[in-house]
C-alpha cells in the first residue's frame, strides 16, 4: 500500500513541476519583477507589487505583453486579475506556484512560449528558416525589409543587421 501512495505522490509532484516548467513566459517575467521588487524594497505589499506589475507591463513587449494582457495589467485588457499575482508575490509564494494557479484560471497563460533564439547566422542556417520566421526576426529587431520578394533578400538583410542586434540574441 505504501508503494502505491509513494508512486502517486511522485506522479503528482512530477506533474506539478512539469506544469510549472511549461509556463516559461510567466515564470521568467514574474522572476524579473520579483527580483526588481526585492532589490528595491525591503517590505512588499500587495498594492506596491500591483503598481510595479502595471509599470512593468507598460514597457513589456512580445509574449510578455500578451501575458500582461491575460493578467489584466495592460491598458487594453478586458479583465483584471492582477490581485492573483500581487497578493501571492507580496507573500513570497514561489513563482512557479503562482503561474500554476494562474494557469488553472486561464490556460493561455502557460501556453505562451518565447520564440526560439537565433544561434546560427550563417547563410546556410538562415536559409533553413521560412520567410515568415525571417520576417519575425527582423520585426523583433525593429527592422523591416521593404521591397524584399525573395528569401535571399531577407537572409542578406539579417546578416547585414545582425551586428547591430547582437546584444538581443543568444549567440
Amino acid at each position: 500500500m505504501s508503494v502505491l501512495s509513494l508512486a502517486i505522490l511522485l506522479l503528482v509532484r512530477g506533474f506539478t513541476v512539469s506544469a510549472a516548467g511549461n509556463c516559461e513566459v510567466c515564470v521568467d517575467f514574474l522572476y524579473g519583477l520579483y527580483g526588481s521588487l526585492t532589490s528595491a524594497h525591503s517590505e512588499l505589499t500587495s498594492s506596491l507589487v500591483e503598481e510595479e506589475l502595471i509599470q512593468a507591463c507598460t514597457v513589456a513587449q512580445g509574449k510578455e505583453a500578451r501575458l500582461c494582457y491575460y493578467l489584466g495589467a495592460s491598458s487594453d485588457a478586458a479583465t483584471r486579475v492582477t490581485a492573483s499575482v500581487s497578493q501571492p508575490l507580496a507573500s513570497h509564494v514561489p513563482i512557479e506556484k503562482i503561474c500554476q494557479r494562474l494557469s488553472s484560471r486561464d490556460t493561455q497563460i502557460c501556453q505562451l512560449r518565447y520564440e526560439p533564439q537565433l544561434k546560427d547566422l550563417s547563410s546556410d542556417g538562415l536559409k533553413k528558416l521560412r520567410v515568415l520566421e525571417l520576417r519575425n526576426i527582423l520585426t523583433s529587431w525593429g527592422e523591416e525589409c521593404r521591397g524584399c520578394l525573395e528569401k535571399h533578400e531577407f537572409v542578406s538583410l539579417i546578416q547585414e543587421k545582425a551586428p547591430l542586434h547582437a546584444h538581443s540574441m543568444e549567440l
